[in-house]
Formats: C-alpha cells, structure tokens, sequence
C-alpha cells in the first residue's frame, strides 16, 4: 500500500491502533494515512478506543487476531463508512463495538500468551503478607503436662486450663490404633471416678499423625489431679497427673 494507492487502510487501522502490525505493514499504513484524511478519522476513532481498552494488553494478539476476528473488524469498518453521512458520534460508536467484540474475541479464544514487549517488563501487582499472629499467652493458672505408657504405647501432651469453678482442656493424643472410640477423662482428687472432657472415634490419620481436641470438664482447677485417655470398654491406654 503507497500513497497513491486507491484503497483504503480499514482493514489494517484496527491492529495498527493496538500497536500490533510488523514494520513493513505499520510503514504502509502510514503511508496511506498521509493522503486520506478518511482513514485518519477512523484511525482517530480507533486510537481513541484502543485507549479506552488499555485493560487488554498488545501481547493478545501477538499469534494474529483469532479466527473470525479479522472479518468481524472488516464488517464493522464497511458498516463505518456507509454510515459516513451519519453523524460522527454514530460511527464511534460502530468502530467501538468493532475493536471491543475483536478484542473479547481474542481473550476468548485463547490468543493471549504470557509474554512481554522489550522495553515494558510486566507489572508484577503489589501484595502485602499478612501478618501472622503471634503466640497468645496462656491464662494464668494453666498447667501444660504430657506423659506416655509404654505398655499401650499411647501418649498426650495436654494443656489444663482454668475456667470459673471447672477447666477446659486442650490434648494431642498419639499412638492409638485407628477405630477405637475413646474418651479425656479429667480426673478429681480424693479418688472420685472421672469426668468426660469429650469422646472421639480414631481416624486412620488419628492413628498416623495424632488427633488434637479441645474439651471441657466441671471439675474445679485446684481439684484436677490427671487426665485420662480411656476407651469405652474402660481401659486406660495413658493416664497423666496434673
């Protein structure tokens, strides 16, 4: 395409205003653009809209525009300039339906490609980590003990803590066969029979990793003398004084 040429750039003024035609095709472009003051205004339209688009990056259609695309640009442009009798804002709104309907179609159809222009490295989005919460402190009066009987070979570390006439309990159980039902038992001083902090059946990784459970027992903190993991047929697999 020269200067002289008799035709129109319309075809080629929608990836020229995206900044996407080689050399030798943006050079003839422009050569045109300088003897037809017709394709100036489209182009002008075009530029306006490719702004307005600037969400969609020039790499979309670094693989050529999708299948289709190109002639859903041609239709618009023809339908552009039969319209010219029209009023300007009329035919704006044409060449922006044309350049948004190509560049959804790009993105659509999977043209985008993870790759950045020389001269613009990519934008990386700021991030922030949040921050971790530090370890909270303990309420006063708790009491963390742990202890393991070597003939089950089930152990727990457990954290009694104070509550207003009864404590919570905080226990990692390990080295419990998966599919037994067990139960904490918090146990009083003076030899009365204990009382149930919470029950739970051993999962398969219960048995691997451990299980972890919080529970609680109406007994008071000062009368609390060890914690107990029993199974329902009553037989104690840890037991240990607090």
């Amino acid at each position: 395409m020269t200067a002289s040429d008799s035709r129109h750039a319309g075809e080629l003024l929608g990836p020229y205003a995206l900044g996407v035609l080689d050399p030798a095709e943006a050079h003839a472009v422009e050569e045109h653009l300088a003897s037809c003051a017709q394709c100036r205004a489209e182009l002008a339209d075009l530029s306006a809209m490719a702004r307005a688009l600037g969400e969609v990056p020039p790499e979309a259609f670094l693989d050529g525009p999708p299948e289709g695309g190109d002639l859903l640009l041609r239709r618009t442009l023809r339908a552009v300039r039969g319209e010219q009798e029209q009023s300007r804002r009329r035919r704006t709104v044409l060449v922006a339906a044309g350049v948004a309907a190509l560049a959804a179609a790009a993105l659509g159809s999977g043209v985008l490609v993870g790759r950045q222009t020389a001269g613009r490295p990519a934008a990386l989005p700021a991030t922030s980590a949040a921050p971790s919460p530090g370890p909270s402190a303990a309420p006063s009066g708790t009491r963390v003990v742990s202890g393991r009987d070597p003939s089950t070979g089930a152990a727990m570390v457990v954290s009694v803590i104070p509550a207003a006439g009864w404590v919570r309990v905080h226990a990692t159980v390990t080295g419990v066969r998966a599919g037994q039902k067990c139960q904490i038992l918090v146990v009083p001083r003076g030899g009365g029979a204990g009382v149930s902090a919470g029950s739970w059946l051993v999962s398969a990784r219960g048995e691997r990793n451990g299980t972890t459970l919080d529970g609680a027992a109406l007994v008071a903190p000062a009368d609390v003398s060890a914690v107990q993991v029993v199974t329902f047929d009553g037989r104690t697999l840890v037991s240990v004084p607090v």
